[in-house]
């Protein structure tokens, strides 16, 4: 079974090339990836940043641990990881030329505090490439699972948090506030991988939070749980493995 930052890499892939290439970092530039987890968007960057520096940014020391790991073992020497929140993390004041996350930025309890201090971190004309999930409506993954577990309940607040900027009109005025300019929003229709096939797939949906959290509280019989599960994966099996179907954004700006 893939661990949980090899699962979540591996559910990203198709994800990720979008992300890198609209990031086009560049060979001198300071780049600060905000929520970088396990380190593969700050390893990626690092990689062509050779004359610049990487910040990774995590409130995971777990994830935080495997990221500076792998990145020894990559042998890479401009690329550091640190624990903090991006709402109030001493940044120092216009220090990055680029600042980018992949679907790191979706779950501050104040995210125009948090997008303020970003701001002040980055250089002006510094630009900013985010990807971010669209409406959950549009993310098969999250509801499909959520009514498998608990069928014809309602959605928890909780639920939505993943989704707090596919609204690109609300997600501009943030941004707007924060001094950025040049906002634009382009969209990604890819699936997200959850396992070459439905064994390896439900072993790793079911080490997901919000599963066992599920597990845990219900009344129902574990395995009559795991058995919808089971149904839902043998529902999205291709010939390529399990895919739910999503659709995010990649947000672009600059500071102005």
């Amino acid at each position: 079974m893939l661990d949980r930052a090899d699962f979540y890499d591996a559910e990203l892939k198709r994800h990720n090339r979008y992300l890198r290439g609209a990031a086009s970092v560049g060979i001198r530039d300071h780049v600060l990836d905000v929520g970088c987890g396990a380190g593969q968007s700050a390893r990626e960057a690092a990689n062509v940043a050779v004359e610049g520096a990487v910040v990774g940014l995590d409130t995971s020391l777990e994830m935080l641990e495997i990221a500076r790991r792998r990145s020894d073992e990559a042998g890479l020497r401009n690329v550091v990881f640190e624990q903090g929140d991006a709402q109030n993390h001493p940044f120092p004041a216009a220090s990055f030329d680029l600042c980018i996350s992949r679907f790191g930025v979706m779950f501050f309890t104040d995210p125009a505090t948090a997008f303020a201090n970003v701001a002040r971190a980055m250089r002006p004309g510094a630009r900013l490439v985010w990807m971010v999930w669209q409406s959950q409506e549009h993310n098969e993954w999250s509801g499909a699972i959520r009514q498998a577990l608990a069928p014809g309940t309602a959605v928890s607040a909780d639920a939505f948090k993943p989704f707090s900027l596919g609204d690109p009109t609300m997600a501009t005025q943030l941004l707007r506030t924060a001094c950025f300019i040049s906002i634009d929003f382009a969209e990604v229709r890819e699936p997200v991988f959850y396992g070459p096939d439905v064994d390896k797939a439900l072993a790793a949906v079911i080490d997901l939070y919000l599963v066992k959290q599920a597990l845990a509280q219900t009344d129902e019989a574990p395995n009559e749980v795991v058995g919808r599960l089971r149904e839902l994966l043998k529902a999205h099996m291709t010939t390529e493995g399990v895919f739910f179907d999503s659709r995010a954004w990649i947000v672009t700006a600059r500071r102005g």
